[in-house]
Formats: structure tokens, C-alpha cells, sequence
């Protein structure tokens, strides 16, 4: 057995943390280049392969689903494989898949014709928060309070589209961090820089227009529940809205204590996982009016540093194990095995 695993740059993915598992475990594997154009060449001595693509490099947008796709027609066992990454960073597609499989989620709304959009805003009752499909830590997140700020943006998703980077609210966002917290002064300089300088991803990779994305707004909720599944484990934590704000996602305010989450939403996660059959996927959960909780969104990749705090996991059965030493990227290369 050996394992082909994508190179990267990127600090807080999973990657260094496969590499560190499979050398103390003495499994055999190998650092492959996955932009090179002999990519499949590289992996055809492998058992496996593993890559942890990014929504933020325009390069693995591209082609990572075609490329795990094609890989795993060649009878090579991948991770993340193609049901548990179809969907990711693709909020339209999460849709669909959540209301085919009845899961409890947010109701949504996707129109591709401006004309359905706006008679749906004629009809629809605010406030309502607009998303594009792509986009993670609240980016491309906003709260519509008033039809007319609905109707702009239709207007704007079916004529010039939008950035793929929000460079003014990626400035506020980084603000109110350094406002709470002086040590985030550095946050803030760079929101600063990102003014004149853009991201490679946006400049690259297209506007997005041409359909417009809704969801319905849950109020009252000052935090959301993060629930991870791997390898039929769960570990999870509280995540607190920001201040001045409706998002909890890349907030940055995070809460471990086991008794802070509900485990309605362990409970849930590890149910929608057995339909959707992911490798690895990490569930947003808020609560509705009635204290329902109810899923927003999904994704396989995560922030594997942020989960090191966790006190513990869940077994299938909601058997609790207690401990800060579980190794959830050890869990994803063990399934490649």
C-alpha cells in the first residue's frame, strides 16, 4: 500500500498533519505535484491518494473534482472522493442535495431567470440573507433587510455579476476583529492592502451572475453549532456570532466545552451523513423559533487547527469519548488504507 498525497503551501490544512501521521505509522507514501500535467502518471503506483484542494486557489476550482473524479475511475481508493467533494464550496448544489435527502435545512431559494426572482421578492417577506454559491467564513454573506436591497441585487446577479472577493467587507470584517482585539492589528493592515491589491482567485476565476441565492433568515440565534463527521466519529464545537453582526462563521469566538453543544445536531449529522456518504464533512447548524435545529450549510475541508481544543468525540451510538488526543486526520488516511 501506498499513498500519493497533493503538495501544498497552505498552512491550517490537513495535509502536513497526513504527511506526520503516516510517517510515525511507517506508511508508505509519496508527495506528488498535483498541478503537473503527469499527474496521473505520479499516482499510478499508488494504492491511494489524498489531496486537500482549497476553495481559495482559482488552480484547484478548476479541475480538483475532474481530477479525483479520474482518478478514482482508475481503482485507486481517493480522499476526499467525489461524493464527498461534488458539493463542496458550491452552495447551489448543497441545496438540492439536502431537500432531495429531506434533510433538516434553512429553506433556500435559487432562481436563474431575473424576472422569477423578482416576482419571488414581490411575494416573500424580509429580512432574507443573500449568498453567492461559493465562499467560506461568512464570505459573499449578506442580510437583505428591505425588498429594494433584494432587488438591486438581483438586478446586479443578472447584469455585471459579482466579485468573487468583497474587498470593502472583507475590510469591515477585519476592523470589528481588531476593534475587539488590538492583536489583530495585523488582520486589519492587510484588509487594508487587499483594497488596491486582489486576491489571485478573484482575479482570476470569473464573476459570478447570471442566478441569484437566498436563504431564509433565522433570527435570534447568537451563535451556530459546528458538527464534524469522519470516518463515523463526530467532534464539534460552538462557534459566537460576531459582534455588531447575524454570522458566527469566521468569527473567531469559539467555545469547546462539550456541554455548549446540543447533541440534536450530532444526532442529525450523523443520520444526513449516512445518505450523503462523505469521507469527511463538517455540518452549520442553527435553531429556529421552536429550537430546532436546522442545517445550513455544508463542506468536507475545514480549518483542522481550529479543532484541536475539542474535548472529545462521538461514536455512531452517541457514545461519548473524552480527550483532546484524537486524531481526526490520522481517521481520514486509515479510510484510504
Amino acid at each position: 500500500m501506498k499513498i500519493a498525497i497533493g503538495r501544498t503551501t497552505r498552512n491550517h490544512c490537513f495535509t502536513n498533519l497526513w504527511i506526520e501521521y503516516c510517517q510515525n505509522n511507517n506508511i508508505d507514501f509519496k508527495l506528488v505535484d498535483i498541478y503537473a500535467n503527469n499527474i496521473i502518471d505520479q499516482v499510478s503506483d499508488c494504492t491511494g491518494f489524498m489531496w486537500h484542494h482549497s476553495h481559495a486557489d482559482y488552480r484547484d476550482a478548476l479541475f480538483s473534482k475532474q481530477l479525483i473524479y479520474s482518478i478514482e475511475a482508475k481503482g485507486i481508493k481517493v480522499f476526499p472522493n467525489f461524493e464527498t467533494t461534488w458539493h463542496f464550496d458550491d452552495k447551489v448544489g448543497q441545496k438540492y442535495l439536502l431537500e432531495a435527502i429531506k434533510a433538516p435545512f434553512v429553506k433556500t431559494y435559487v432562481f436563474y431567470m431575473e424576472a422569477d426572482a423578482l416576482d419571488w421578492i414581490d411575494t416573500t417577506i424580509f429580512p432574507k440573507v443573500f449568498k453567492l454559491r461559493g465562499g467560506a467564513g461568512s464570505a459573499n454573506v449578506k442580510l437583505i433587510i428591505k425588498k429594494k436591497q433584494a432587488v438591486k441585487l438581483v438586478r446586479k446577479a443578472f447584469g455585471k455579476g459579482f466579485h468573487q472577493f468583497d474587498r470593502f467587507e472583507n475590510l469591515r470584517v477585519r476592523y470589528l476583529k481588531w476593534r475587539t482585539d488590538k492583536r489583530m492589528l495585523t488582520g486589519l493592515l492587510k484588509g487594508i492592502g487587499r483594497l488596491f491589491i486582489e486576491p489571485e482567485f478573484s482575479k482570476v476565476r470569473s464573476r459570478e451572475k447570471g442566478y441569484v441565492y437566498f436563504q431564509d433568515y433565522i433570527p435570534n440565534n447568537s451563535c451556530d453549532i459546528r458538527i464534524v463527521v469522519v470516518d463515523d466519529k463526530a467532534f464539534g464545537l460552538k462557534r459566537l456570532v460576531r459582534r455588531n453582526d447575524f454570522r458566527a462563521s469566521g468569527s473567531g469566538d469559539i467555545l469547546y466545552d462539550k456541554m455548549q453543544i446540543d447533541e440534536r445536531c450530532v444526532e442529525i449529522a450523523f443520520e444526513v451523513n449516512k445518505k450523503i456518504k462523505s469521507q469527511s464533512i463538517a455540518f452549520d447548524f442553527v435553531f429556529d423559533q421552536n429550537n430546532n435545529p436546522l442545517i445550513l450549510e455544508i463542506s468536507y475541508g475545514f480549518t483542522a487547527q481550529a479543532y484541536e481544543q475539542c474535548e472529545g468525540y462521538w461514536d455512531q451510538k452517541m457514545n461519548w469519548h473524552q480527550g483532546k488526543n484524537f486524531n481526526f486526520c490520522a481517521w481520514m488516511v486509515n479510510q484510504v488504507l
